[in-house]
């Protein structure tokens, strides 16, 4: 068990390592702790934008006795997301869906990078591309994603291509 906690203690703290937030204080904080309401059952609620969210990168399994993430995260194509969506019942909830472009960069943390997004409220994170809802309008065949190396959606990617998901559904957030 002692090994077990230790090798744990290394892994955060390599990952706290990793990240890197701004400290001047002419940059504040856009997803500040004081915006989310963390739930016991592996959700997170945005007081801002009334999204609930996923805290962990879909494939995870949050454990609420470590408050960590499980498993394994999935990357998948687009189609899979969708699905995935449609079939997750995290929380007991059936309205899980993938988030629109709009909506997955309300979670960036723009003042920190790799990854981009605040990793005391959403764990499991990744540096590379999340899927959005959002098709490309001008080719059909690609949906936008977001990449939280540093919070931009320069691109979007083929719909066959893999990308890691966050599901979120719209709820009251108290």
């Amino acid at each position: 068990m002692r090994t077990k906690l230790t090798v744990l203690s290394l892994l955060f703290s390599a990952s706290a390592l990793s990240q890197e937030c701004a400290i001047e204080t002419s940059v504040s904080y856009t997803t500040p702790e004081s915006r989310f309401v963390v739930n016991n059952d592996g959700t997170v609620c945005d007081k801002k934008t009334d999204i609930m969210w996923q805290r962990c990168t879909f494939g995870f399994v949050y454990n609420a006795s470590t408050e960590t993430c499980d498993n394994a995260e999935q990357k998948l194509n687009w189609q899979e997301a969708l699905s995935a969506a449609k079939n997750s019942r995290v929380a007991n909830f059936e309205d899980w869906q993938l988030p629109n472009v709009k909506e997955l960069s309300s979670i960036v943390e723009r003042s920190c990078e790799d990854p981009a997004i605040n990793e005391t409220i959403f764990l499991g994170n990744h540096s590379g591309n999340y899927w959005s809802s959002t098709t490309n309008i001008q080719d059909p065949s690609r949906a936008w994603t977001y990449q939280f190396q540093d919070g931009l959606n320069d691109s979007s990617s083929s719909k066959t291509s893999d990308a890691f998901v966050r599901l979120m559904r719209y709820t009251a957030c108290q």
